[in-house]
């Protein structure tokens, strides 16, 4: 038998406990809190087991890719659970004109004998100086131009002015400005002075000594006035001085006609003198600083220190240059060309790319002269045709010229 001859069932039942005292015990707090406790143990015991095999097996705990190799898009999944997921798209298209980048494209500016038709636009530029007594005419001319004014744009320097010249300029334009019909595309008043004091009656301004710090000065204001107004969308600069006392309203289309780089008109004035109890008219030649060279005037200049500036049209500097003043006649072709080598400031039509190519108007001496005569010389040696009307008259106003200023 399993209990062994000595023991039997009964006897080893009778050893035990009574049911009741079993019971009793098993109910005991501190039995049950044995048991639970052991519980606990087995339970951790078997998740550490199985936490510890899992980080055995997956021992690389990451990204399949190191940083440096994973695409915006693979970061972007791989840190989703850290931030807000960003979705970058490599073939979205850049758009050029925002507000941060500014796209010119000069290629599509030209300067063409049909500028009206392609809707060329123009920089009418002026510089003043103690001009507000010619302001009223010079706007009563400028909004008779028959090109279009939607494809004009104005621009002025006033500098070194004692007078009334930026007042008298404002209410101007705004006249101008205000009226529908006559209204042009934009304005633009740049204010710079230089330091000039040199008066502007015509002894002072047209003396001999006041030449070379005046056409200095005056190629400087030009320069300032050009860097400030021009715009890519400029074809043509016309330049206008302001005391121009009469011209035909069609002189930007007659001028572009003839498809030059560089064209002035000839400048002539009226003189109303009494002869004979008859008020006679005079017609003068006025500018002279639009000519042709001479062996002389070449001679002279290689004579004279680099510095030195040729100032045109007086006894002191004899160059026996050819001037356009004294050729042509208002009642012949008005389309007839003549080479120049020197041009005068009163009236230029140029094409907005030789400003661009760096052909501005020298404030030092270039080749012995400055100003608009140097810019003709500098334009010439860049290539550029530089061209004048003969019979082409523009009418200046009558300065009185000193005798003995005028050969």
């Amino acid at each position: 038998m399993l209990l062994g001859k000595r023991y039997s069932w009964k006897g080893a039942r009778s050893r035990l406990p009574p049911a009741r005292q079993v019971l009793h015990f098993l109910r005991n707090p501190r039995v049950l809190l044995s048991c639970g406790l052991f519980l606990l143990v087995v339970l951790l015991w078997r998740s550490i087991g199985s936490a510890a095999g899992e980080v055995q097996r997956f021992y690389c705990f990451g990204p399949s890719k190191p940083p440096n190799r994973m695409t915006p898009n693979e970061a972007e999944d791989w840190q989703a659970h850290t931030s807000t997921p960003v979705l970058f798209n490599h073939h979205t298209p850049v758009e050029i004109n925002n507000t941060d980048i500014k796209y010119v494209d000069l290629n599509g500016i030209h300067s063409t004998t049909d500028a009206v038709q392609n809707k060329e636009r123009v920089l009418i530029a002026t510089p003043l100086r103690d001009a507000s007594r010619f302001l009223p005419a010079y706007f009563d001319l400028l909004t008779q131009l028959t090109y279009p004014h939607e494809l004009i744009d104005l621009a002025f320097l006033v500098g070194d002015s004692a007078d009334d010249t930026l007042a008298t300029l404002a209410i101007e334009l705004d006249r101008v400005q205000k009226n529908p019909d006559a209204a042009f595309h934009s304005t633009l008043v740049v204010q710079k002075d230089f330091g000039v004091r040199v008066s502007q009656s015509v002894q002072d301004r047209h003396g001999f000594a006041a030449q070379g710090p005046r056409r200095k000065a005056m190629g400087r204001a030009r320069n300032y006035l050009l860097t400030s107004a021009l715009k890519p969308e400029h074809s043509w600069v016309y330049w206008r001085d302001v005391d121009i006392e009469d011209s035909s309203a069609s002189i930007i289309e007659d001028f572009v006609a003839h498809d030059r780089d560089v064209l002035v008109p000839n400048v002539w004035f009226h003189r109303y003198e009494e002869q004979n109890g008859k008020m006679v008219d005079i017609e003068g030649r006025f500018d002279y600083n639009s000519w042709q060279e001479s062996p002389e005037g070449l001679a002279l200049a290689s004579s004279l220190a680099k510095n030195v500036i040729l100032a045109e049209g007086y006894k002191q500097f004899p160059t026996n240059r050819k001037y356009m003043a004294l050729m042509g006649d208002w009642r012949g072709n008005k389309d007839e060309e003549i080479p120049l080598d020197g041009i005068g400031g009163v009236n230029i039509i140029v094409k907005a790319d030789v400003h661009r190519s760096g052909i501005n108007f020298p404030c030092y001496s270039f080749e012995n002269q400055a100003e608009t005569e140097g810019f003709a010389k500098m334009a010439k040696r860049a290539g550029y045709g530089v061209y004048g009307l003969p019979n082409y008259i523009v009418w200046h106003t009558d300065t009185e010229e000193p005798q003995g200023n005028m050969i």
